[in-house]
């Protein structure tokens, strides 16, 4: 019963097609009568009727466009003999006939167009990438039958060989003269076939090539319908970036698929941070026992993240032999790319084995379009295959029928255009089907119209760029037991990861390393995140470099045990390493490694980390730029600034002129002016009221100075009566007795205590008296020491302390050096044995210090770094400083270090002082003076020049005032003449001293009229 219903919708659906194209050609729906005879009396014949109406309603639901209607015209069978039994056998007679007069018209009105199809057919992949092309095809144009271009396939078998797919490509084009070709599936097949299509002018439509090696061909006849391997490579560094993982290995296949993404891996994990120490490549065909070889190769060392690329059928044996080894239990983190992401439906036979795998997908929005197309594609390919089982659908299926359909549509855009091959003029010997096949007139044009075709396919969106599919969102799969799981997304827009595709963008940089996937379930069903390496058990031990010295063997000292043939190492930063590594979790195996003096500088030493001739290296290394560049650091165990070591000597100075040397030259013009300037604040304020200040000029100074003067030994015999004036000299001799007290200490510490001071405190006075300086050997001082100036002439190289010591006692004069520049702890380390004779002045550079080298991007860094930072933090570190360096018993405590002298800069805050406090007893004396003596100032008299006033304020600033007057306001100094005008003033007589030299009398009277 299901066969006939079948059938009949055959038919029917054959005589609709039909007579649409016989209708082709008029503008109008023509309706056309349709028989059909069927028994009606029958229950199965009322069946067959209502199939074929809802058949009729359905199509033209779905085709309102087409012109011919079919108009049924039933007629009932009555009798059920021959007829009845030969029913289906007229249908399906008058179906032929009428689809082959169909066909007959089409064929007047449409143009076959040649393409090629190169694929391999000896391969399940290759078989269900054909039946997508035919399922395209048929699609296309079911849904476009009024296009005038047919497209008709002409495929050739590549016979997976990139020779057989040239050869395949050169038939085509040379023989058949396709218009453009389709395929082939490996990129090694396209970058050949690529070139003919390039000579050829035809274009050649890859849909499953996705080596970025590809691009760099530059042709413009070859399209990429695939995803670029260039294009995942940013979401799997965002995995490794979401996990903070610092050290990746890649396994890939070694061809050119498998190597085109290497370059661009190695940028992107760069980019996030992460190093790829090894690269594992696994060729194609390669046994079991070299897959296993390499594996345990892996297994050695301390990286446990590995990203496979590479095809399905050798990825399959990859991971059946890891599990066998081991290498999928918790610990382990394995990623594929897309090439088997895509393909993990067809590798159901081994999902066993990579349980815990993370990979990226091409990601397709499961629309009912393509649910459907899955559907109708499966009973196809059984029906055209049935030997072929377990053979799924995949990315590329889906990209191979959208290219079908836009080759489809760029043919039909130049429809118009002759489809012609010309003939390229060959050389007059040695041809070959290289230079004697033809070219194609059309193949110009094609390309310009396929590369601005853009439509919604099957898979996604279509549209190429440069001739390439524009970069679309991928997903993150995690093998879970029988089946795959998406855990996040990676999109082009937000260039990140994502747990849902319309989740909002946050910030870029996530706090928590696991937020932006889903729970994943781990290699060995862990749920916690692998930390990405660890310590392989049965791998070899950790090669740690040390460098062998001559000198300063407390910091590092190698030995070697003759009976064991071991090498041994002690010192500082031994113990230090020592304490390091008891601190780690875990533990660390390894064994030292000697690095000879003689094999090259500690540049090289480092270097040989970047090689991989050591895992690290353990010595006194200072951090470094331009080691920074190639190997990674740990935090620093010690400081390790450049300073200068220096002879020291007494200079007790034994000069007649000694007494001077306590106090700078600047401080003993200070003083000597404010001696003066106090002796002058001192007679303003006092010589009006007291007889000590008083005199004739000369006394009057020499008064004031000897007052000034004699406060250094407090022997001043003169009393002042005025406050203002007992106020400046309490202030006064407070600075005075801080002053004489200071030079007094400062003259017998000179004079009687040894003064151990450098010879040399400044790198540049060592430049300008063209001094030798010394450095210790193999270090990079040596290249600071000419950056800052110094000649090589004068620049000496010592490898021990003892040869240091004896070229400081010779001096640069004798053939020595005047001062030695390395680390601070290697200097500590000589100043301790030669206490009394050496001092340490810096430093003169800065550096980052010392610490231990590892790979760059080794997993180890942090983890030694933290734990450098808890040694550091407590008492343990500074006990391996003082059991290794530490001051010798017989050193004293004599490394004191004077100024030569006392400055301004000690005591300047006590002269302002003083200076401010005197200014201030000026300014109310004056004040007060002029208060007093206003009305000699706001005289009325016209004829009182302001000169003449002026001479009258200093000669009563002149006269001797009572001292019980001396704040007061109210009395008067002057003595009036009875009857004298207002503008005379009398002027009080000294009767002790003689008349200053400002007032003048007459000589018959004591009157002074100003005139």
């Amino acid at each position: 019963m299901e066969n006939q219903r079948r059938s009949i919708l055959v038919i029917l659906f054959s005589w609709i097609l039909m007579v649409d194209a016989l209708g082709a050609e008029s503008s109008t729906k023509i309706p056309v009568d349709v028989g059909v005879i069927i028994d009606l009396d029958n229950p199965i014949g009322k069946m067959y009727l209502t199939c074929i109406e809802m058949a009729l309603s359905d199509f033209y639901a779905s085709h309102a466009h087409y012109k011919t209607r079919l108009v049924l015209n039933t007629q009932e069978l009555r009798q059920r003999c021959g007829w009845c039994r030969c029913r289906r056998c007229i249908l399906v007679i008058f179906s032929w006939i009428f689809m082959v007069a169909a066909l007959g018209v089409e064929s007047r009105t449409t143009i076959p167009v040649d393409v090629g199809v190169v694929i391999d057919l000896d391969e399940p992949s290759g078989k269900m990438y054909l039946s997508c092309i035919e399922m395209a095809l048929s699609d296309f144009y079911a849904s476009h039958a009024h296009y005038k271009t047919r497209l008709v396939l002409n495929t050739r078998n590549s016979n997976r060989d990139e020779v057989g797919a040239a050869a395949a490509a050169l038939d085509l084009i040379k023989n058949v003269e396709v218009k453009a070709i389709l395929g082939p599936v490996s990129s090694m097949q396209t970058s050949f076939v690529v070139n003919l299509g390039q000579q050829a002018q035809v274009p050649i439509v890859s849909f499953s090539a996705t080596s970025p090696s590809l691009t760099s061909l530059q042709s413009s006849y070859f399209f990429r319908v695939a995803q670029n391997d260039l294009n995942q490579v940013k979401a799997i560094s965002g995995i490794v970036q979401n996990f903070g993982w610092r050290r990746v290995v890649p396994i890939y296949v070694d061809n050119m698929y498998g190597e085109g993404i290497i370059p661009f891996l190695i940028d992107a994990l760069q980019e996030v941070d992460a190093h790829i120490p090894y690269r594992s490549p696994i060729h194609e065909s390669a046994s079991d026992v070299e897959i296993e070889k390499e594996l345990y190769k892996l297994m050695t060392m301390q990286t446990r993240v590995f990203i496979v690329h590479m095809k399905p059928n050798l990825s399959s044996r990859l991971f059946s032999k890891a599990k066998e080894l081991g290498m999928m239990s918790e610990g382990f983190v394995w990623i594929t790319t897309n090439g088997i992401g895509n393909n993990l439906k067809s590798m159901a036979s081994v999902l066993d084995s990579m349980q815990g795998l993370l990979g990226v997908e091409s990601y397709f929005p499961r629309t009912m379009k393509l649910r459907q197309f899955i559907s109708r594609w499966k009973r196809k390919f059984q029906l055209d295959n049935p030997k072929s089982i377990d053979v799924h659908l995949d990315a590329f299926g889906l990209r191979a029928y959208d290219a079908t359909f836009a080759l489809a549509m760029a043919f039909e855009k130049v429809a118009d255009v002759h489809f012609a091959f010309q003939k390229r003029i060959a050389s007059s010997f040695n041809s070959t089907d290289l230079d004697t096949f033809e070219v194609s007139q059309y193949g110009s044009k094609l390309s310009s119209a396929l590369s601005t075709i853009s439509f919604k396919g099957i898979a996604a969106n279509f549209s190429l760029v440069d001739r390439q599919l524009n970069i679309s969102t991928f997903k993150i799969i995690n093998v879970n037991g029988d089946g795959v799981r998406t855990v996040g997304y990676w999109t082009p827009e937000n260039g990140r990861i994502v747990k849902q595709l319309n989740a909002r963008r946050r910030s870029k940089i996530s706090t928590n390393s696991n937020c932006d996937l889903r729970p994943i379930l781990w290699p060995g069903d862990s749920l916690s995140a692998p930390k990405g390496w660890d310590i392989p058990a049965n791998g070899i031990k950790l090669r740690i470099g040390v460098p062998v010295q001559n000198g300063f063997l407390e910091f590092v000292k190698v030995s070697r045990n003759p009976n064991t043939n071991t090498v041994d190492a002690t010192g500082l930063v031994i113990d230090v390493f020592k304490a390091v590594l008891e601190i780690l979790p875990y533990a660390l195996p390894y064994e030292f490694v000697p690095f000879e003096k003689a094999s090259g500088t500690y540049n090289d030493m480092v270097y040989q980390v970047h090689d991989g001739k050591f895992d690290a290296v353990v010595g006194d290394v200072t951090i470094r730029a331009n080691r920074s560049l190639n190997v990674g650091f740990t935090m620093p165990y010690s400081k390790a600034d450049v300073v200068m070591v220096v002879p020291i000597q007494d200079k007790r100075t034994k000069s007649a002129w000694v007494f001077l040397k306590p106090l700078t030259w600047d401080l003993w013009m200070t003083t000597l002016c404010f001696f003066i300037f106090i002796g002058f604040v001192i007679w303003v304020l006092e010589h009006r009221f007291n007889d000590d200040f008083r005199g004739t000029p000369s006394h009057q100074v020499g008064t004031s100075f000897w007052f000034s003067f004699s406060t250094i030994v407090f022997s001043q015999t003169e009393k002042v009566v005025s406050n203002l004036s007992r106020f400046v000299m309490i202030i006064w001799i407070f600075v005075v007795l801080i002053v004489t007290q200071s030079y007094t200490a400062s003259l017998a510490s000179l004079l009687t205590i040894q003064q151990l001071q450098p010879t040399v405190t400044d790198i540049n006075d060592l430049l300008r008296n063209r001094e030798n300086v010394g450095y210790l050997e193999s270090s990079y001082i040596y290249g600071i020491l000419t950056q800052k100036g110094f000649h090589d002439s004068k620049l000496k190289g010592y490898g021990n302390m003892e040869d240091i010591e004896e070229a400081l006692s010779k001096g640069s004069a004798n053939g020595g050096i005047a001062a030695i520049f390395h680390e601070t702890p290697y200097m500590k380390l000589f100043v301790a044995k030669y206490c009394s004779k050496y001092t340490m002045i810096g430093p003169i550079f800065e550096t980052d210090g010392l610490a231990f080298v590892f790979p760059k991007g080794s997993p180890l860094i942090p983890d030694f770094s933290q734990a450098i930072l808890n040694l550091t933090d407590g008492e343990k570190i500074m006990n391996i400083e003082d059991k290794w360096i530490k001051n010798e018993t017989n050193c004293k405590d004599t490394e004191k270090f004077y100024s030569n002298s006392l400055g301004l800069e000690s005591f300047w805050i006590l002269f302002l002082i003083v200076g401010v406090v005197s200014m201030f007893a000026l300014l109310i004396f004056t004040i007060s003076f002029f208060q007093k003596h206003k009305q000699v100032l706001v005289s009325t008299d016209s004829r009182v020049s302001k000169w003449k006033t002026i001479r009258t304020m200093f000669k009563i600033f002149n006269e001797k005032e009572p001292i019980s007057r001396t704040f007061e306001s109210s009395g008067r100094d002057e003595a009036r003449t009875v009857g004298a005008p207002d503008n005379e003033v009398i002027a009080s007589p000294n009767n002790n001293w003689p008349e200053s030299p400002f007032s003048y009398t007459s000589n018959q009277t004591d009157a002074i009229s100003v005139q």
